[in-house]
């Protein structure tokens, strides 16, 4: 127990281990995304301290990921002690062990004009055969070993979360709902844009006018027509099926824009409409008008 009162709590720690140029930043963003809580980097000697924190915070800390390689100098020597007291402790512990071909991080190296970390007095081919060298115990005890040579970034993303996924994670993905006015500029930041000024349009109904897609009115004026309700059944379905593709390509985000010519009347009703629709089915929604105040 941390205290007499806070009952312990196991955390989930996921170590992101391997060879320098092999993918780690982009291994550790991953695990971001579903919600891990990372930290490149952090010395072996500060890791179980870490950790104790993590299991007595009241929320939020329950799943880690540790980046650890030989800036650490101690690294190597430390980590076996390390995880048999972690684990010992209660806490859930896996290695996940990025390798490349020495050609493949030749040339990542010469992109990127990084310095290796075992570079100090050796050229690039010696300081990664001495890295791999090192590091060659902890590949062989490694839950998981991830050759990235031939792996896109967006491919690593896919099998680090595959990872985690397996550990009861998941990827957490935001939609936002936009209105806007054609008039003012489509909206630049979309990943989807639809165009519903197909429909009749408030503006020339004289009661309508003053008011905004917010006001019951306009919006009975505008739902209760039978081309917006197949206009969002469309809709619906396709992002039913657009979403959890996006998820799977670890998309967090996704920015969904509604537009109209002024974006005031019914962009606003469908963008609100829509919102209403994805949080029926368990989708983290945030709704933003635009352009909702512009000319009035």
């Amino acid at each position: 127990m941390t205290s007499s009162q806070e009952p312990f709590r196991s955390v989930d720690i996921i170590v992101v281990t391997g060879t320098s140029g092999s993918g780690k930043s982009t291994a550790i963003n991953a695990l971001e995304d579903v919600g891990y809580y990372c930290i490149d980097n952090l010395p072996t000697a500060l890791v179980e301290r870490f950790v104790e924190l993590c299991a007595s915070a009241s929320e939020g800390m329950e799943r880690v990921s540790l980046g650890l390689d030989l800036r650490d100098v101690a690294y190597v020597e430390r980590w076996p002690k390390l995880r048999r007291t972690l684990e010992e402790a209660g806490h859930r512990v896996q290695v996940v062990f990025l390798d490349a071909s020495d050609d493949v991080l030749l040339r990542r190296f010469s992109e990127t004009r990084r310095a290796h970390p075992l570079g100090h007095g050796r050229d690039l081919p010696e300081a990664i055969a001495a890295e791999r060298e090192a590091l060659a115990s902890l590949k062989e005890t490694a839950a998981t070993v991830i050759d990235t040579s031939d792996l896109t970034v967006h491919d690593l993303k896919r099998r680090i979360q595959e990872v985690a996924s397996e550990r009861g994670a998941a990827v957490q993905q935001t939609v936002t709902v936009k209105s806007f006015g054609y008039k003012f500029g489509v909206a630049g930041d979309a990943d989807l844009v639809f165009d519903v000024r197909f429909l009749p349009n408030p503006h020339f109904v004289a009661s309508l006018r003053p008011l905004s897609g917010l006001d019951r009115e306009v919006a009975r004026f505008v739902l209760d027509r039978d081309d917006t309700r197949e206009f969002l059944e469309h809709i619906d379905r396709l992002l039913q099926f657009l979403l959890p593709r996006y998820r799977n390509e670890g998309r967090s985000y996704v920015t969904i824009a509604i537009g109209c010519t002024g974006g005031r009347h019914r962009s606003v009703v469908l963008t609100e409409a829509l919102a209403e629709r994805l949080r029926e089915q368990g989708v983290s929604v945030i709704i933003r008008h635009r352009d909702i105040d512009r000319g009035v």
